[in-house]
C-alpha cells in the first residue's frame, strides 16, 4: 500500500506508474486524498496511468492517513508513504518521503524480496545471493 499527496500532479503519475510493476509480487493499492470521481477523470486524462493495474483508493478527509501519522497537515496530503504488509495484516515495512520525492519501485520490490527471502539479508541484497552469516 502506498500513498500520494493528490491526484492532477507532476511526481505521482511517475510513482503511479511505476508502482504497477510490481502487481505480480504484490496486491498493490495506491492512495491519496482525493475522491474517487476525481481518480477516475484523472486516469481518463494522463496517458501515464490510465491502463494501470492496480487499485487508486480515495482517503477522503485523511482519516485513515492521520490515524497513520503520515498526513502534511499545513499542505492538507499525504506524504509518500510505502508499506509492505504481509498476509496477516502485519506491517513488515514502512517509509515515509518528502512530498517532493519520489520513490522508487524496485527498491521497494527489493525490499519485499527480502522480507519474503527467509534469512539476513544485508543492505542492497539482491534476490540470490547469499544471507548475512
Amino acid at each position: 500500500m502506498y500513498f500520494y499527496p493528490k491526484d492532477f500532479t507532476f511526481i505521482c503519475p511517475t510513482e503511479i506508474k511505476d508502482m504497477d510493476y510490481l502487481v505480480n509480487d504484490a496486491d498493490i493499492i495506491g492512495v491519496s486524498g482525493d475522491n474517487e470521481y476525481c481518480k477516475r477523470a484523472w486516469k481518463e486524462q494522463n496517458d501515464d496511468i490510465r491502463n494501470i493495474q492496480h487499485v487508486l483508493c480515495a482517503d477522503s478527509g485523511l482519516k485513515l492517513g492521520r490515524t497513520l501519522g503520515i498526513v502534511d497537515e499545513e499542505n492538507g496530503v499525504h506524504y509518500r508513504a510505502t508499506y509492505i504488509i504481509d498476509p496477516d495484516g502485519i506491517i513488515q515495512h514502512v517509509s515515509v518521503n518528502a512530498l517532493d520525492t519520489g520513490r522508487s519501485a524496485n527498491e521497494i520490490l527489493r525490499t519485499l524480496q527480502a522480507l519474503q527471502a527467509g534469512g539476513l539479508t544485508g543492505c542492497s541484497w539482491q534476490p540470490g545471493e547469499d544471507f548475512v552469516a
